[in-house]
């Protein structure tokens, strides 16, 4: 934990990207065309969400990994937005001409979203900063699955020295992936944590993955909420918040981004998957990908409104 009356700083590994978000009111069919209603330029990925989510929830954090070269576009409008929100840019590595990543998303009136992006393979030769530099004052490190290749070392190191790694999964990973035991915290995708296990059930699926590793194990499964396991090895569930949602892109890093600080702020699992759960839903009632999570006011408001409405309508028994 950090020392009494400071901030924890966490550490975010990840690769950042630029996205440009369509509002439609349909995905095209294939072979067609359609009018936009909207335009958003913002910059996004996984750990890059989270970090702002971090930052706005009252953490102090930097941001690790590749990105392209110093003369293009992309990289200089993404640096510009994360230091706009007090995030530590420097141990993000340039990598001579290469090419941040760019995708194209397309955001339905529902909240959901399609998208289609370019990550130039060669990012994934970075080699990151000394672990002495990027772990000092670090009370917890959260890290994109997709960057095992370069960032296990680093997350086994952490383990090491006692610090917290809380891996955000949104793909399918090897049952050998050496991040299944270097992480203390898996925080799967429903669709990703069944594919990784071969089960197509999520507690089924938890319980055969919770055989391989000691790692905390949970699936987010968006508006039904969290299944994960207790240190009994039982299922359990942390209901998510109905709202009315008009854009999800993001909503699962931000998710990543408020349980991590929590844990590092001194909280148990229970109390940081609900405070998760908030950040996340907030996010989701309004645009702009990860640019839409909330401040750390707005999510205890929330959550104090919920606590009281569960007071005044206790579930029936």
């Amino acid at each position: 934990m950090a020392a009494s009356g400071t901030a924890p700083r966490i550490l975010c590994i990840g690769i950042p990207v630029r996205d440009l978000a369509f509002r439609v009111e349909a995905v095209p069919e294939r072979g067609s065309k359609a009018n936009a209603s909207h335009l958003a330029e913002i910059c996004g990925g996984n750990a890059l969400n989270a970090a702002i989510a971090i930052a706005r929830l009252g953490g102090r954090v930097a941001l690790a990994g590749p990105m392209g070269d110093t003369g293009e576009t992309s990289s200089g409008f993404i640096l510009e937005r994360m230091a706009a929100e007090g995030i530590d840019t420097s141990h993000v590595v340039r990598m001579p001409g290469l090419t941040t990543p760019v995708s194209a998303i397309m955001i339905e009136p529902s909240g959901e979203r399609t998208l289609t992006i370019y990550r130039d393979p060669a990012l994934w030769t970075v080699k990151l900063p000394d672990a002495d530099v990027l772990l000092a004052d670090c009370q917890a490190l959260l890290v994109e699955s997709r960057c095992a290749p370069f960032a296990t070392s680093l997350c086994t190191e952490a383990r090491q020295r006692g610090i917290p790694v809380i891996a955000g999964v949104d793909r399918a990973m090897s049952l050998q992936d050496n991040l299944l035991t270097a992480a203390s915290h898996l925080l799967f995708a429903s669709e990703q944590v069944q594919e990784t296990a071969g089960i197509a059930d999520d507690g089924g699926a938890l319980k055969r993955l919770a055989e391989l590793t000691p790692a905390f194990l949970a699936a987010t499964r968006g508006a039904h909420g969290t299944l994960w396991l207790n240190e009994a090895g039982e299922l359990e569930e942390t209901p998510a918040f109905p709202v009315e949602a008009i854009d999800t892109l993001g909503a699962g890093d931000v998710f990543h981004g408020a349980f991590t600080l929590r844990l590092a702020e001194g909280s148990d699992v229970r109390e940081a998957l609900r405070f998760a759960a908030a950040a996340a839903a907030l996010k989701c009632t309004r645009h702009g990908g990860g640019l839409a999570a909330p401040q750390h006011i707005e999510v205890e408001e929330f959550l104090q409104e919920k606590s009281k409405s569960e007071l005044d309508h206790p579930p029936r028994l």
